[in-house]
């Protein structure tokens, strides 16, 4: 049985949940690291929230409040937002009954620890965690059936980076972004820092991209259908270095990691592989296409599929925890042209960031036809972005 809850009488109870890894983590995982400087956290109020600046033609309002700790989104047929908890282990359907632009309503349609990657097709809903990928049907109303068929169960051991993505491209196949285990090692699992491609008929998966330290957010250009996504780059190595990257995901391409970074940069903080040089390793890997500020740490990624944005895409910068001039808190707009390259970018919703205080950290993105929705995870708030 379905439970529901009002949302001016509800508040979130979190739970923390553990889930089992496999196999035990390199040694870097071990490796304590020192935060120098994380902005203090500031609690959400309205008058901040009121303080925050759109691109021009758009205006932000909050959608939903309360939360607890809300990360990746997904639109449903009938407007409904799913949410997935990966702290409370849950995933959330809220629904604006009324039509002001607020939900007014939530059900949890479902429970699984660690929850955090979403999608949706042929009336099934797709959710992942660290090591499994389970199927639900979607009911009539967009709740989900209480049986779940286990489709994968022996995903990469997470380590420090254990939020599984994944969604269905142009092709019919779905694809699952598995981030690395540790934050500056030689992986020994060929499936973790990598793009994974799946035959939804089989379920038989294999490597369709590697080299990619933790690729969160990734989608499909419309014009093109080529798959880009954005790379988090490697702590640990100063303020402004290495970069974040935009990267165009080809099949059997390798971007890099862990040897070098954005524009085949190798890190000369490395041994040698085996066999070969740093430089000699590198010499094939894929460059980045464009890159941006060290530590932003972004999250979701996605294209608008339609209007007059369509072909542009968005990125959620969750914010850095370890740079002296914080980085990130922000989402930014990357421009594309007709041919579906980028040629820039530019804020889209900021002021999360107040000098070194922050009340906001952006994780979750999801692009209707009319609105674009955005999760922050430090504060349980949905805002909801529309143009005027």
């Amino acid at each position: 049985m379905k439970t529901k809850y009002q949302f001016t009488a509800f508040l979130c109870v979190m739970g923390l949940l553990s889930y089992g890894q496999k196999g035990i983590p390199p040694k870097e995982d071990t490796k304590k690291v020192t935060i120098t400087n994380f902005p203090t956290h500031l609690e959400y109020s309205s008058s901040l929230a009121s303080g925050l600046k759109t691109a021009n033609g758009w205006q932000s309002t909050p959608a939903a409040t309360g939360l607890g700790k809300p990360r990746m989104l997904y639109i449903g047929k009938k407007g409904q937002l799913y949410v997935t908890r990966r702290d409370a282990g849950d995933v959330l359907m809220l629904t604006d009954t009324n039509n002001d632009g607020r939900f007014d309503d939530m059900t949890r349609v479902a429970d699984f620890p660690g929850v955090h990657g979403i999608t949706a097709k042929d009336d099934f809903m797709y959710l992942c965690n660290n090591n499994k990928v389970l199927r639900y049907a979607l009911n009539a109303d967009g709740t989900l059936g209480k049986a779940a068929d286990t489709l994968i169960k022996d995903l990469p051991s997470g380590g420090q980076h254990a939020n599984r993505t994944m969604d269905f491209g142009p092709d019919g196949k779905l694809y699952i972004s598995v981030g690395s285990v540790c934050n500056d090692c030689k992986e020994s699992d060929k499936e973790t820092a990598a793009m994974l491609q799946v035959d939804p008929q089989t379920w038989k998966r294999r490597l369709y991209a590697s080299g990619l330290r933790n690729t969160i957010g990734f989608d499909w250009q419309p014009q093109s259908k080529e798959m880009w996504g954005v790379d988090n780059g490697g702590d640990t190595k100063g303020d402004d270095w290495p970069p974040e990257e935009l990267n165009k995901i080809i099949m059997g391409g390798n971007y890099g990691f862990p040897f070098a970074y954005g524009k085949k940069e190798v890190d000369q903080s490395r041994e040698d592989p085996v066999g070969n040089t740093k430089e000699g390793w590198v010499k094939p890997t894929q460059a980045s296409i464009m890159d941006f500020p060290a530590h932003s740490a972004p999250i979701a990624f996605a294209f608008f599929d339609s209007g007059k944005n369509k072909g542009d895409a968005l990125v959620c910068w969750h914010g850095s925890w370890n740079r002296q001039n914080p980085s990130g808190y922000k989402v930014e707009r990357i421009k594309f042209d007709s041919k579906g390259n980028p040629t820039g970018s530019e804020d889209f919703l900021t002021g999360f960031l107040i000098g070194n205080e922050r009340f906001g950290r952006p994780a979750g993105l999801a692009i209707g036809s009319d609105v674009v929705y955005i999760s922050d995870d430090a504060n349980g708030i949905i805002y909801a972005l529309k143009q005027k």
